[in-house]
């Protein structure tokens, strides 16, 4: 488990300038799924924008969307059971949801390429890694065996696996965790894409290695000045590689921040609540906290705020009105750039 006291040595946030298309920008994205026990909810309105050199982390729990809103994006939603009932994707302006499957497919792997979660289960266990990092130069580039061998051996060689050139020839099984999340990643860049999402790139693994991973990717992110979307639970992952963050619950976004002014002030009880339930170095000894109760059953949202029954702060207003993600201001009123709240307390969360 990652512990953390504070981000350090985090940029100030880059993004599009001033009338410039985002890279990517998500609106109003509706995903449900269509089950025996009725219709799972699974994304409720979701919007963000990420731009060329930009790291959005997209926090929560399970089941709180982060996943579902990235296979979206991806086009590789199970359909049916699931559907978009509305919203908009779109890459430099074009919204992806309108494109005929093929003119979707050019983007996907090209444009947009995926990290998934389980790097073993993702891997094909009875191909070896340089056929399986070849095939996107064979499939998509139209080289020979022999040319997309090479281009493999390059990719090994540039997420920095030791004898690259000894071990294209290895299976999945024959490497570590660590070494097959560098495959993982290698093979999402072989095509240099504008943006890569990564979902929970550092499961499973441990403490050092997770760092190298994130490591990794921020050094390929700056080389190429790929977007970047990163799916975790784990706080302590993003805190030294993501510009914004986007926290989610029960499929919408309940807090939206610049990443060293989310440390620093949470607008959001969720927030706060995943924040404190991090071990920290001062506290050594001492029992952790533990945001009570569990995450709704997404064919049963409780009404008005969805964190209501979990809420410290829970009123009246809470269990009948959904709160809209508004702008958060200081106490003079002046706006706090890139910072929203979906709270009907949030002054009392950040000010108080």
């Amino acid at each position: 488990m990652t512990t953390i006291d504070m981000p350090r040595n985090v940029p100030e946030p880059r993004g599009a300038a001033e009338g410039d298309v985002p890279l990517l920008e998500v609106r109003d994205l509706h995903v449900e799924f269509h089950t025996r026990d009725g219709v799972a909810k699974a994304v409720n309105g979701v919007n963000y924008t990420v731009s060329s050199g930009e790291t959005l982390a997209v926090l929560g729990e399970s089941g709180s969307g982060k996943s579902v809103t990235a296979q979206a994006i991806m086009g590789i939603l199970d359909m049916p059971p699931g559907r978009i009932p509305q919203g908009q994707i779109l890459y430099r302006g074009e919204d992806m949801l309108t494109m005929s499957g093929d003119a979707r497919r050019k983007i996907r792997g090209r444009k947009i390429a995926m990290i998934f979660q389980d790097a073993l289960s993702s891997l094909n266990p009875v191909l070896s890694v340089g056929y399986q990092l070849g095939e996107m130069f064979r499939v998509h580039q139209g080289l020979s065996k022999k040319e997309a061998k090479a281009k493999a051996i390059e990719l090994m060689d540039r997420v920095k696996i030791p004898a690259a050139r000894e071990r294209v020839g290895d299976y999945p099984h024959q490497f570590s965790g660590g070494m097959r999340q560098r495959i993982m990643i290698a093979m999402a860049l072989a095509l240099e894409p504008d943006l890569i999402i990564a979902d929970e790139p550092t499961t499973a693994l441990d403490v050092t290695v997770q760092a190298q991973v994130m490591d990794l990717l921020a050094e390929l992110q700056r080389e190429y000045q790929m977007g970047l979307i990163l799916i975790t639970h784990d706080l302590g992952v993003v805190a030294d590689v993501a510009d914004k963050i986007a926290v989610m619950y029960a499929g919408r976004i309940v807090e939206t921040a610049p990443v060293h002014e989310l440390y620093k002030r949470p607008s959001h009880p969720y927030t706060k609540g995943l924040l404190d339930s991090i071990p920290r170095l001062d506290q050594k000894g001492q029992e952790l906290y533990a945001i009570k109760g569990l995450p709704p059953n997404l064919t049963r949202i409780p009404s008005g705020c969805a964190f209501n029954p979990r809420c410290p702060q829970a009123q009246d207003i809470c269990r009948t009105d959904v709160p809209a993600l508004l702008p958060v201001t200081e106490r003079n009123g002046s706006e706090l750039v890139g910072r929203g709240s979906a709270c009907h307390f949030w002054k009392e969360t950040i000010h108080g």
